[in-house]
C-alpha cells in the first residue's frame, strides 16, 4: 500500500467507518439505491457534505478543505470500496477543475460553494457523432445580443438529471481546425430550451441524452475564453481519468475481497475452494495487479499535487487504463471463482461486474488511452 500522511490515514478510516455503518449491508444498500437502480443517494451525499468531505480539493475560501488530487482520489477510492451510492461525486469533482482554473469569481462562488454543500455537477461533451472523437462536436452556440443561442444534442451525460449545472462544451466557431472554435458554458438546471432524457442501461439510472432547442445563455455563462475550450478541456480530462482510476481501484478491491471471502468459505471435495492451486494462483495474480494500480494512481496524483499546472497525459492515461482493465478483470474472475453464485443477485459480484465493465469505455475507452500513451512516445 502507498504511504499516506497521518491526516489521509484518518480520513480513509473515517470514510470506511461511515460506509460500514451506512452501507455495510445489502439491505442498507438496496434501500438507498432503489434495489440497485439508482447510483446516487442525495440524503447520504448530504451527510457527507455535513462532515466536510465534499470540500476536498476545493479552496477554503469557497467552503472547502483545500487538499489536492491525492485526497480526491482517496475519497473516490474509499467510497467506491464501501459501495456508497454517491455516483454524482466523480462528475462533480471533475467539473470543479475547469471552474477553479478558468471560471469567473462569481462562477467559483456558486459552483464550488455549492459542491461543498452537497450539490452535484455534470459535464456534457459527447454527442451521437462525437464520442472518442471529441473534436467532432457539432452542438452549436450562435452569438446573439447579450449571449448565445444553443442548438444540438448531447448524449451519455452522466448525472445530468441530478446536477445543479451542466458544464457544456459547444461549437462557437467553424474553424479549419477542429480543435478550435469550442467554448465551455455553465448551464443551470431548468434552463428553458434544455431537455434531459434518461438512457436506460444495465447499470441503472445514471446517463442521459440532453437536447438544446433555441436555448439562450447569457454572456456570463461562458467558462474561460470563447473558442478556446479545447486546451481547457484537455487539462480537465486528465484529472477525470485519474479520479475514475481511483474509483475503479476501490471497486476492484471490493470485488477482490468479496471473492476471497467466498473462496475461503465455500467447500468442495472436503476443503475450501480457495485452497486449490487454480484459485490460489488466480487470487495471487489479482492481488498483485491491484497493488500495482494503487502505486501507479497515487504516484500520478502526487505528481499532480506537486505541479498542478502539468498535464500528465501519459501518466493519467496509464492510470485509467490499468485501473479500469484490472477492476474489470477482478470482477470477471471473481464471478468465475464464485460459479453460479457470482451470477446471482444474492451476491454483489454481478453488481461489481456491471460497474467495472463500463469503466473501460467512459472517460475515454481503453483503446483511446493506449493511443494517447503511444503518441507521447512520438508514435
Amino acid at each position: 500500500m502507498h504511504a499516506r500522511t497521518p491526516e489521509q490515514a484518518s480520513f480513509a478510516a473515517a470514510i470506511d467507518a461511515f460506509c460500514r455503518a451506512k452501507t455495510g449491508t445489502r439491505a442498507q444498500r438496496d434501500a438507498l439505491t432503489g434495489n440497485g437502480t439508482e447510483a446516487h443517494n442525495p440524503a447520504l451525499y448530504a451527510q457527507m457534505a455535513e462532515l466536510g468531505w465534499l470540500g476536498v480539493g476545493i479552496p477554503s475560501k469557497y467552503g472547502g478543505s483545500d487538499g489536492g488530487m491525492s485526497d480526491i482520489c482517496l475519497f473516490a477510492e474509499r467510497t467506491a470500496y464501501g459501495l456508497a451510492p454517491v455516483g454524482g461525486y466523480v462528475t462533480t469533482a471533475v467539473a470543479a477543475g475547469p471552474y477553479m482554473k478558468f471560471g469567473t469569481e462569481a462562477q467559483r462562488e456558486t459552483i464550488l460553494g455549492g459542491i461543498t454543500r452537497g450539490r452535484v455537477e455534470a459535464i456534457s461533451i459527447s454527442e451521437p457523432g462525437a464520442g472518442s472523437d471529441v473534436a467532432a462536436l457539432t452542438c452549436r452556440a450562435i452569438r446573439t445580443p447579450g449571449g448565445f443561442i444553443i442548438n444540438g444534442q448531447k448524449t451519455w451525460c452522466s448525472n445530468a438529471h441530478l446536477a445543479d449545472h451542466l458544464l457544456l462544451v459547444a461549437r462557437t466557431h467553424a474553424s479549419s481546425s477542429r480543435h478550435e472554435g469550442l467554448t465551455m458554458f455553465c448551464v443551470p438546471a431548468g434552463t428553458p430550451g434544455m431537455e434531459i432524457r434518461g438512457i436506460p442501461t444495465m447499470g441503472g439510472k445514471d446517463v442521459n441524452d440532453v437536447y438544446f432547442t433555441d436555448c439562450f445563455l447569457p454572456e456570463s455563462a461562458v467558462v474561460g475564453t470563447v473558442d478556446q475550450a479545447w486546451p481547457q478541456l484537455m487539462a480537465g480530462l486528465n484529472s477525470e481519468r485519474l479520479i475514475l482510476a481511483a474509483t475503479m481501484l476501490g471497486r476492484g478491491r471490493r470485488a477482490f475481497d468479496d471473492a476471497v471471502a467466498y473462496v475461503k468459505e465455500r467447500k468442495q471435495f472436503g476443503r475450501p475452494i480457495g485452497s486449490f492451486q487454480a484459485l490460489k494462483h488466480r487470487i495471487a495474480d489479482l492481488a498483485t495487479e491491484l497493488d500495482c494500480c494503487e502505486l501507479l494512481i497515487y504516484r500520478v496524483a502526487a505528481m499532480a499535487d506537486e505541479a498542478p499546472e502539468r498535464m500528465l497525459p501519459r501518466e493519467a492515461s496509464m492510470a485509467k487504463l490499468k485501473a479500469t482493465e484490472t477492476a474489470k478483470r477482478v470482477a470477471l474472475e471473481g464471478m468465475q471463482m464464485m460459479g453460479g453464485y457470482g451470477y446471482a443477485l444474492e451476491y454483489d459480484m454481478e453488481s461489481h461486474l456491471r460497474a467495472t465493465v463500463i469503466s473501460t469505455v467512459y472517460g475515454g475507452t481503453s483503446e483511446i488511452q493506449r493511443d494517447i500513451i503511444g503518441k507521447t512516445f512520438g508514435l
